[in-house]
């Protein structure tokens, strides 16, 4: 997997450097999903197919950008092995000057579950630099640009749970507000964000992006979320639904034509239960620290 990481790396750097130098002239779609699309999204997902194939020709692939709207019965028939691309993951950000909240996502799963992850952010390190990270399950081994990453530390002060422009303020996030948490809720990539709550890329970056104890999504898109959910299982974090059931990967959810987790919560063990207390909460006044134990003061 190095090989095809570090090839990845290579390639896809100089494409990102060309398209962001002329920003100002690409076109912008926005798609039926109110994403957008561009000129570069689809560059970037043909060279990572591309390098794909050199290693594995016979590649069974879901990209964000092939527009499927029938069953994939390539992956339905298949053994479990299914590579997963997001070409570009923020691409708000992505085609704004300056700012750095956006990569590129490969992740392979095998027995339907992820095994080894890839992402990319062009312009994230301090300085405008790259950030590379990678992740061998089975190993229980991250590397943030080469170099091995230990399990993250809770810190019980930072939970990424965005909401859209406008949207009213959910339960959840006054019990988090209680609890000591401050809550990010601007959109930007959610697998930087994913990556942020396995990896403590604080001393990295400019300006400082802080880690979080907990990821929370509704209605994620498998492209957004499986190399977050596979980085943060090979650190030791917890990965569920608001139900606390495991997240429904396999053939059947697979090949969908677009998979759509319902929820997808992942984190510190001990604050994905407390996440699940609070859920489970709803419809009573919601739980406090106090209420749910001492687990914010205790980090």
């Amino acid at each position: 997997m190095d090989a095809l990481w570090n090839d990845l790396e290579a390639r896809l750097l100089p494409l990102f450097r060309d398209y962001r130098s002329r920003l100002a002239d690409l076109p912008v779609e926005v798609k039926a999903d109110r994403t957008l699309l561009t000129e570069a999204d689809i560059a970037v997902q043909s060279l990572i197919i591309q390098q794909i194939r050199s290693y594995e020709p016979d590649a069974v692939i879901i990209a964000e950008e092939d527009e499927r709207t029938t069953v994939r019965e390539e992956v339905a028939q298949s053994n479990g092995r299914v590579w997963v691309i997001d070409p570009i993951d923020g691409t708000a950000e992505f085609v704004r000057q300056g700012h750095k909240e956006f990569c590129s996502v490969v992740c392979l799963l095998e027995d339907w579950q992820p095994s080894a992850a890839f992402i990319l952010a062009p312009e994230l390190g301090a300085g405008g630099t790259p950030l590379l990270v990678t992740a061998d399950v089975s190993s229980r081994s991250v590397r943030l640009n080469g170099h091995p990453v230990p399990p993250p530390t809770a810190t019980g002060h930072w939970i990424s749970a965005t909401r859209s422009a406008g949207s009213p303020v959910r339960e959840f996030d006054s019990a988090a507000e209680q609890s000591g948490y401050r809550l990010k809720v601007r959109t930007t990539s959610q697998s930087v964000d994913m990556l942020r709550t396995a990896v403590d890329l604080s001393g990295v970056t400019d300006p400082v992006l802080p880690p979080f104890d907990l990821f929370w999504r509704r209605s994620q898109k498998l492209w957004d979320g499986v190399a977050g959910i596979a980085i943060g299982t090979a650190l030791g974090l917890r990965s569920a639904d608001e139900e606390g059931k495991p997240l429904p990967l396999g053939p059947g959810f697979l090949s969908a034509p677009t998979p759509t987790f319902g929820s997808t919560v992942i984190g510190h063990p001990e604050a994905v239960a407390w996440f699940l207390d609070v859920v489970r909460a709803r419809g009573r006044t919601a739980p406090t620290s106090s209420q749910l134990g001492v687990y914010p003061r205790r980090l």
